[in-house]
């Protein structure tokens, strides 16, 4: 994997990095595959490694029995950037919000998926390229990774349909998928950017070169509701309004919630409200 970051667009990514942050909530069990696999084993869930064409995901899975549906979560963005100008080196989740919140959804069939790049060992993320956790993060090539890592999933599994949970930047690959594929019964996202081009907008920042706005993609969602904290100023409601008003779902906002407190906290609380 090649490509480096341009100096115009370190500025986009720099704030929009500010997704990755996790809840301040939750227990600091991240910043690496041993401890967040250890963490998950604590609770149940198993490690994998999903190898795709472009990429390793990790995953890490809870499935009882032959289930008919999972449930997927996608992680945020990663690590903070250093400075306005510096993404980090590695962009492992020293917090992973949407961890927490799959390994406290009760159902039979949970799935978790980092994100490309995350949770590698120096040699593979050295050929990790560091557009893919900035400018490059909704790229196509990540969208099919994705795409054939749920279809691994569903042939081992046996599943037949999947309910998909996304976590701020991952609520966007979750939304994408949704938008693309045919089996996928119900849609979450948490304080996601849906409509990226209007985040973009609103914050004055440059566009992510080679990501792709769910806004501007074909096809129809599943039942959809989009969780939005009052107090979340890195996402303002404005984008999740806008996607709304143009692909349904339902929007929930919560009082006194911000991008970072209390999803991970009160996720269990709030699934049972969920599709």
């Amino acid at each position: 994997m090649t490509g480096g970051l341009p100096a115009k667009a370190a500025l986009v990514s720099a704030a929009f990095c500010l997704l990755a942050i996790g809840c301040a909530n939750t227990d600091q069990f991240g910043g690496s595959r041993t401890r967040v696999v250890d963490w998950g084993n604590q609770r149940g869930l198993t490690v994998q490694t999903l190898h795709t064409d472009s990429f390793m995901l990790l995953a890490l899975t809870r499935i009882r029995g032959r289930p008919n549906q999972l449930t997927v979560y996608i992680e945020g963005d990663g690590a903070a950037w250093i400075t306005p100008y510096h993404p980090p080196s590695d962009p492992t989740p020293r917090q992973p919000t949407a961890l927490a919140m799959a390994a406290s959804d009760p159902s039979d069939a949970v799935i978790y998926l980092g994100r490309p790049c995350q949770y590698l060992d120096d040699i593979h993320l050295a050929e990790c390229s560091v557009p893919w956790w900035t400018h490059q993060r909704f790229a196509p090539e990540v969208l099919r990774a994705y795409e054939q890592g749920l279809n691994s999933l569903k042939a081992e599994s046996g599943a037949q349909t999947f309910r998909l949970v996304g976590y701020s930047g991952g609520g966007v690959i979750a939304a994408l998928l949704a938008l693309r594929r045919n089996d996928v019964d119900a849609l979450i996202t948490v304080a996601s950017p849906l409509a990226t081009g209007e985040w973009i907008r609103s914050k004055g920042l440059s566009p992510l070169s080679g990501s792709i706005d769910p806004l501007s993609e074909p096809g129809v969602l599943p039942p959809a509701i989009f969780w939005t904290g009052s107090r979340d100023e890195v996402v303002p409601i404005s984008s999740v309004e806008l996607f709304s008003r143009h692909k349904g779902g339902e929007i929930r906002q919560i009082s006194d919630y911000d991008h970072q407190c209390c999803w991970a906290h009160d996720w269990p609380r709030l699934l049972k409200e969920s599709p």
